[in-house]
C-alpha cells in the first residue's frame, strides 16, 4: 500500500503496561492502512517542531512519569494544528499528571480502579452506536481493570463502564464512568479508551476492533 500519512508512536513510563508489547500489535495496522511509522521512546520528540508537524497521528503509550513544559508544549500545539492524538488505558489518561495542559487536552485523568481485576461490563452509549468507532459493537464484560475516571462536558462518549453501590463501597449510589470517548482540540482530534491493562486486553476482538477504529479516527 502506498504509504501517505506519518504516525508517531511514543511509548515508555511504567512498564507494567507493556507499552512495547502493547504498541506492537498495532504498528503493522497503521502500516497496512497507509502510514510510515516512526517509534519513539524519548518524549523529547514532543519538543521536535518539525516531527511533530509531520505527524498526522500521534499514538502514545506512556503511563505515569513527567514530562517538561516545552514537551507538553510542543505535543498539544500540534494536536491543535492538526494531529491526531491517540492511546488507551495508563498510557494516555494516567500520563504526566502534573501538567494542566495535556489534562485539559485528553478530557479525562485516572483516579482509581477499585477491587483491582474484576468483571465488568463496557456498554456502548445508545445515542452513539452509529459513531464509526463503536457501530455494531453493543455490550460485553471483561475480567481487567475498570477505570473510574474523572472527565469533562467537551467529551463525546462513546462507551460507559459502570460501578455498582454496595454496602461496602464508599459511593452510595451506582456510578456510571466514560469508558472510551473522543475529543476535537483546535484542529486535531483525540481519541481515549481507558481498556488495556495488559496486552491480553487489546487482543479481545471488541477492545482490538474500537482501538484500531480509534486511531484511524483521530488521524488528520
Amino acid at each position: 500500500m502506498t504509504t501517505d500519512r506519518h504516525a508517531l508512536v511514543v511509548r515508555g513510563g511504567w512498564e507494567g503496561h507493556q507499552p512495547v508489547e502493547a504498541t506492537d500489535r498495532f504498528v503493522p495496522f497503521l502500516r497496512d492502512n497507509g502510514f510510515t511509522v516512526e517509534v519513539s521512546d524519548d518524549l523529547a520528540v514532543y519538543a521536535d517542531t518539525d516531527r511533530m508537524t509531520r505527524a498526522d497521528l500521534v499514538v502514545q503509550c506512556w503511563t505515569m512519569g513527567t514530562a517538561t513544559d516545552e514537551q507538553v508544549d510542543g505535543l498539544v500545539a500540534a494536536v491543535r494544528a492538526g494531529t491526531g492524538f491517540a492511546g488507551w488505558h495508563g498510557g494516555i489518561v494516567d500520563a504526566f499528571r502534573t501538567s494542566t495542559p495535556y489534562l485539559q487536552m485528553t478530557g479525562g485523568q485516572f483516579a482509581e480502579h477499585p477491587g483491582g481485576f474484576v468483571d465488568h461490563e463496557i456498554e456502548v452509549v445508545p445515542e452513539r452506536a452509529d459513531h464509526p468507532v463503536v457501530r455494531g459493537l453493543h455490550r460485553w464484560t471483561q475480567h481487567t481493570e475498570q477505570y473510574w475516571m474523572l472527565t469533562d462536558a467537551g467529551n463525546d462518549v462513546l462507551a460507559t463502564t459502570r460501578f455498582p453501590a454496595t454496602p461496602d463501597t464508599p459511593w452510595r449510589r451506582d456510578v456510571v464512568s466514560p469508558a472510551v470517548w473522543t475529543r476535537q482540540w483546535g484542529h486535531g482530534r483525540v481519541f481515549v479508551s481507558t481498556i488495556g491493562h495488559r496486552v491480553e486486553d487489546l487482543d479481545r476482538p471488541e477492545v482490538r476492533t474500537l482501538t484500531e477504529r480509534g486511531l484511524l479516527w483521530a488521524s488528520r
